[in-house]
């Protein structure tokens, strides 16, 4: 009897120590994630039709020379390039070979580039208080590696949404969420309006459906990709850069035309906003973009509010942008908001 008993002990703890094991053998270090998930990350950089900035964002490796990003990362882009976390090497973006409006994914096709891609996990196994991992590009600072946790599971309709602790901000999406077995369970998508601190990640089984529907490349400028009015993000509003504006430019004038300039930021929001970045492009009689300024306004800005700003540029865009005298521009002056933060 005594051996039968020992007998048993030893099953159960050789089935323990199998079991232990085996989740071992699949559980990685933090610093073997982010390590597998650099080399499969990338920086993209979209631009207009006249090589202008348009947005930031990030991307990962899901088949050789495809990878995946947020839609909204790429709206209105005439063309871009991809980059790897750390290399130098740009790779153009040839088109889109699959995108799904509703839940805010686009894969592209880059020329020339491929890497190791990405394993995707079952998000559907995702449970609140798991570990997890996000990989991007905030701000454009690469190779930016956060912790956090699975902090709930929202349901927008019959579709999901994975809310997380770990921190992304515009630059960030199109990013991989990983596991602790460094595979896929989600898609980063950056900052919304009207939250703060709430981060949220697109599962990775919408984006398993959209892999199967990959087709052959459309160019960017001819895809134009949109929205729905069906989109599992409308419920959460839009991206960071939508709800402030600027307009309303006047040039200081000077017996001597100096490039000095005045203009509107406009906070639509229902919170306040600070630490705005503001490109403002400005064109010729012809319609062409003669030069451009990056303004950055780091006060605040109440809600329903405006603020008047001010910048410079070269004393010859104010000549040729205005009539002789006026304060006010005769041409084209655009306004892009690039980022903004939301604060109490």
């Amino acid at each position: 009897m005594a051996s039968k008993i020992t007998k048993c002990r030893v099953i159960l703890t050789l089935a323990v120590l199998m079991l232990f094991v085996g989740h071992s053998a699949h559980a990685q270090t933090a610093q073997e994630i982010a390590k597998k998930a650099f080399s499969s990350t990338v920086l993209l950089v979209m631009e207009d039709a006249n090589g202008q900035p348009l947005s930031l964002g990030s991307g990962f490796f899901v088949r050789d020379g495809e990878i995946v990003s947020n839609l909204h990362v790429v709206e209105g882009a005439a063309r871009g390039y991809a980059k790897l976390i750390g290399q130098t090497t740009k790779y153009d973006i040839e088109g889109i070979t699959g995108v799904d409006p509703n839940y805010d994914l686009v894969v592209l096709k880059i020329s020339g580039g491929s890497s190791r891609s990405l394993a995707l996990g079952d998000s559907d196994a995702v449970q609140v208080g798991e570990s997890i991992y996000a990989v991007g590009n905030p701000q454009g600072l690469e190779g930016t590696f956060s912790q956090g946790i699975v902090s709930s599971i929202r349901e927008v309709g019959t579709d999901k949404l994975f809310q997380m602790t770990a921190p992304i901000s515009p630059g960030s999406s199109g990013g991989p969420v990983l596991n602790a077995k460094g595979e896929v369970i989600g898609v980063s998508v950056a900052t919304f309006k009207g939250g703060q601190n709430l981060n949220f990640a697109i599962p990775a089984k919408y984006l398993k459906s959209l892999l199967e529907k990959t087709g052959t490349a459309k160019p960017l400028a001819e895809a134009k990709p949109a929205k729905t009015q069906r989109s599992i993000l409308s419920d959460l509003g839009g991206r960071s850069v939508e709800g402030v504006s600027g307009s309303q430019l006047t040039w200081t004038y000077k017996a001597f035309q100096t490039g000095d300039y005045a203009f509107s930021l406009r906070n639509q929001l229902r919170e306040n906003v600070r630490n705005i970045y503001c490109l403002v492009i400005f064109y010729d009689t012809r319609g062409n973009p003669i030069d451009v300024d990056i303004v950055r306004y780091q006060g605040l800005i109440p809600a329903g509010l405006a603020k008047r700003i001010t910048g410079k540029v070269d004393g010859s865009v104010q000549e040729l942008t205005r009539p002789q005298g006026a304060m006010s521009p005769s041409t084209r002056i655009e306004f892009r908001i690039l980022d903004f933060e939301i604060v109490s």
